[in-house]
């Protein structure tokens, strides 16, 4: 009797332990494949970046003032910015805090001389920089009151007569002194552009 009961325990225990094992099994998930994790290195930007001088329109013989251009990160001592400006093989300005340029085409090297952290470097870029001349203004608007054209004006621009024509008038004709006009020009070429015709006196 005492072995039958030690048997029966026996087996009643490896069941046990056998159907533990199942449930652990079943509980404990499969190990999932690692997540992959891309890593991105962050992009450093330059202690001093040269920015673009823009181009410039000038009036005439006017000179246009350039200056260099330039952005520096924080911390960033800057020691001396200068230009180099050419004109073909022309050096209009040789390392200067600023150059007056008139009309032209020109090459602009900018260099930075800046600090970080103790240790000084130079930076420089070269670019292509265009000053333009303003289109010549080629009349002037009047209000048919005065009878004086503005200095280098002299054509006299009439919108009014009988026929209501558009009509201009140059020095020495028959109206011209009593003309009011409603718009002066600097040549009759101008007046005609502008859809006038000549007066016939």
């Amino acid at each position: 009797m005492t072995n039958i009961v030690r048997r029966l325990l026996a087996v009643i225990a490896a069941c046990a332990l056998a159907f533990s094992g199942v449930a652990v099994a079943s509980a404990t998930p499969l190990p999932a494949s690692a997540p992959s994790i891309g890593i991105v290195a962050a992009k450093k930007s330059a202690p001093v970046t040269i920015k673009k001088i823009g181009n410039k329109t000038v009036k005439g013989n006017a000179k246009a003032t350039i200056k260099p251009s330039y952005a520096k990160a924080k911390n960033v001592k800057i020691k001396s910015a200068v230009l180099t400006v050419t004109k073909g093989k022309k050096t209009v300005a040789k390392n200067k805090k600023s150059a007056k340029v008139a009309a032209g085409t020109y090459k602009v090297k900018t260099t930075v001389k800046y600090q970080l952290k103790g240790k000084t470097s130079t930076v420089s870029k070269t670019q292509t920089l265009t000053v333009k001349k303003a289109a010549a203004k080629r009349s002037v608007k009047m209000s048919g009151k005065a009878k004086n054209c503005p200095a280098g004006y002299p054509v006299k621009g009439n919108r009014t007569g009988s026929k209501n024509e558009w009509k201009y008038h140059v020095r020495g004709g028959a109206y011209y002194e009593r003309t009011k006009p409603e718009e002066c020009f600097k040549t009759t070429a101008d007046a005609r552009k502008a859809g006038y015709r000549a007066s016939k006196r």
